[in-house]
């Protein structure tokens, strides 16, 4: 049994909330349903939920400011939000849960569900990087990333990445000095998450660095030499994008 505490300043969406949980998740027991950021501290601090559903956009205090109230964390938190693509990037640079409203039930489904096996609550240093990212110009690559690893998280500056490469639903981060990140994400969500001027699709295996080339290869198809020596191949309908944007250093 999962405890939670729904926070809205909308009526309609606490309520649309209570019965996509009490319909999809029975297993997620509502300890109180809080129309403002005051009231849910009080009703957090009270009664300890594991998980908190929170709107970001309130009035007199956001979701944001509501969390600083807290010296530490002791819940789960599930942003629930109607911002757009760009700004989700950011969800995914911090490792964050969020539903994007109106809320889709097999979302609302695997949120819980990546809660009941999260080993870690979420920290201060993750909602300081999602702020962070979320001031950032959209187009720009954040400075650093959250990577879930199987006991906790791993915060790295993105410069540190040198490629990701796709395994199954899995995707492997190799960084500078050969370390290696396995993360339970398809490189699909990896490429939204560092989509920007310095990373690259070049293969639907692989997302390269660009500033970790160290030359291109037109023999054989074509294929990339990274600054560690790995060779990455470029796909047929990726080069000349590749081509153009590789012209420019």
């Amino acid at each position: 049994m999962i405890t939670c505490i729904l926070i809205d300043d909308e009526r309609n969406a606490l309520e649309m909330m209570e019965w996509l949980l009490k319909t999809y998740c029975p297993q997620v027991h509502i300890l109180d349903m809080c129309s403002s950021a005051e009231a849910g501290i009080e009703a957090i601090r009270k009664k300890k939920p594991d998980v908190v559903f929170l709107d970001i956009e309130m009035p007199k205090m956001n979701g944001f400011d509501m969390l600083e109230q807290f010296d530490t964390l002791s819940f789960d938190v599930v942003f629930c939000t109607a911002y757009d693509q760009f700004a989700i990037k950011a969800f995914h640079y911090s490792a964050l849960n969020y539903l994007l409203k109106p809320i889709d039930p097999d979302d609302l489904i695997s949120t819980v569900k990546r809660i009941e096996e999260r080993k870690s609550i979420p920290t201060k240093e993750q909602f300081a990087l999602l702020l962070q990212s979320m001031q950032q110009p959209p187009k720009n690559t954040p400075h650093r990333i959250a990577l879930s690893s199987g006991d906790g998280l791993i915060f790295i500056p993105t410069s540190d990445i040198v490629y990701c490469e796709a395994e199954s639903n899995y995707t492997t981060v190799v960084l500078t000095g050969g370390k290696k990140v396995v993360v339970s994400k398809v490189l699909k969500e990896i490429d939204e998450a560092l989509s920007g001027p310095d990373f690259f699709r070049v293969h639907s295996s692989f997302l390269i660095n660009l500033n970790h080339i160290k030359k291109f290869v037109r023999v054989d198809g074509g294929y990339i030499v990274m600054d560690n020596d790995a060779t990455i191949n470029i796909s047929r309908s990726r080069r000349q994008e590749f081509m153009e944007m590789f012209s420019k250093f």
